[in-house]
């Protein structure tokens, strides 16, 4: 504990005879929970700001209080998914695309043994005292991200802090921590080159190819990928939020800036439904006129009119990886990051060009 003395930008603090971890913390600029992580030999932590923390402890004179520590080492024996809110078509706020996997996590939770906390991402200043640290959790899967630019840096934060988590998004070289996902880029390749496939020439992709969506970019590099194979010019219209509203904003300035189209890749099977709900309205026959495809294969893809073709992500085997990788952190093993592969599914919203 440190008590100020004095006022103003010069204020002095005094600490008590009896060095605590927060007079650590202090010194090495890292949160308490980072120090109790680094003391206690987690692996977690970056080498660098162990050896910092253990160096200023020395020099402290400070004694780990085992009785505590070994409170606090104490298993919960509960895994914590917490997920982004998203817009949804219902009040739910949870991406339609996370609940066939939240099945399967539940599932490999079960298997083992453990329980499953379920909440909202919250961006509290140390996600892992709300969680891991206060014994709610053992480790965390992060589920969606909203804008990736400013969730990379949480995701820093929890990698500082030695929090044992994994999440489910874009597989990228030099990110934080460990990411499960699909191949992205193979999906939308194929997806387009089905498109081509079917006689269409003038494919618009209807998506963010942005850092910000790390996810929807690799579907566009795969898409343009198919496109220039083929010689075949590109036309794109922004969507960054996956959703209905932002699929039917993208479709209507498609149809309004005159380039002509006659198939589209959507970045996601939301993306793709808003557009179909243009498309009909503006007199456009799917799939006679236009062919389209979506992403992710959530349940009403099925069921849209007509229903929609589009790249399945294998969301039971993912659950089953995020827990497997998850455990392999908790038990002080090396985790890597993972691609699954996807695959094409054939619905009425493809068919061949009109002659």
């Amino acid at each position: 504990m440190r008590i100020p003395l004095g006022g103003g930008t010069d204020e002095k603090l005094r600490v008590h005879e009896r060095p605590t971890s927060f007079d650590i913390a202090y010194r090495a600029g890292v949160s308490q929970s980072t120090v109790s992580r680094a003391l206690r030999g987690d692996p977690n932590v970056n080498e660098e700001t162990r050896r910092k923390i253990e160096a200023i402890a020395r020099e402290l004179k400070y004694k780990v209080d085992k009785n505590a520590s070994n409170l606090r080492r104490q298993r919960s024996n509960t895994i914590a998914v917490l997920f982004f809110e998203d817009p949804s078509p219902d009040p739910s706020q949870i991406n339609p695309f996370f609940l066939s996997m939240l099945g399967s996590i539940t599932r490999a939770c079960a298997k083992r043994s453990y329980d499953l906390l379920i909440s909202f991402q919250k961006f509290a200043q140390d996600w892992n005292e709300d969680y891991e640290d206060s014994g709610k959790a053992d480790g965390l899967i992060l589920l969606g991200y909203g804008d990736y630019v400013d969730y990379r840096q949480h995701l820093e934060q929890l990698v500082e802090q030695g929090t044992r988590f994994v999440r489910w998004g874009a597989v990228e070289e030099g990110q934080p921590g460990v990411s499960i996902g699909s191949d992205n880029f193979n999906g939308a390749r194929i997806a387009t080159e089905h498109l081509i496939g079917l006689g269409r020439r003038a494919i618009a992709f209807l998506g963010d190819s942005s850092n910000h969506a790390p996810e929807f970019s690799e579907r566009h590099r795969g898409y343009s990928a198919a496109m220039q194979a083929d010689g075949l010019p590109e036309s794109f219209q922004a969507a960054g939020v996956s959703s209905e509203e932002a699929g039917a904003a993208a479709a209507l300035a498609l149809i309004e800036s005159g380039v002509p189209f006659d198939g589209i890749v959507a970045a996601s099977d939301l993306i793709a439904a808003g557009a179909l709900a243009v498309l009909r309205d503006k007199g456009f026959d799917v799939p006679r006129d236009v062919s389209v495809i979506g992403y992710d294969d959530i349940p009403a893809a099925s069921f849209v009119n007509p229903a929609l073709t589009t790249v399945a992500q294998d969301t039971w085997l993912a659950g089953e990886k995020l827990v497997e990788t998850l455990l392999k952190m908790m038990q002080g093993e090396v985790a890597e990051s993972a691609k699954l592969p996807a695959r094409l599914i054939i619905r009425r919203s493809c068919g061949a060009k009109k002659v």
